[in-house]
């Protein structure tokens, strides 16, 4: 269960939702792995790339690296 599932859960109890939200809200980040996100499908984590400032998961890049130039080695 989400965070956004037990929200939904106890949406009518205003005192509990209000103490849930308090102690459990995901907290922005300021470095790490959840602070990188790729700018075209906003995944995070592992496998975004950020050399360059491309910002793009590995996925998304290998879609469009044809696009931005980049060419792949024989």
């Amino acid at each position: 269960m989400g965070y956004e599932d037990i929200l939904d859960q106890i949406k009518h109890k205003k005192g509990k939702k209000e103490k849930f939200e308090k102690h459990n809200s995901p907290k922005e980040r300021d470095y790490g792995k959840a602070k990188k996100e790729c700018r075209r499908c906003g995944r995070t984590g592992r496998g975004v790339m950020s050399q360059y400032g491309l910002n793009y998961c590995r996925q998304c890049f290998r879609e469009i690296a044809d696009e931005l130039g980049f060419e792949q080695l024989k």
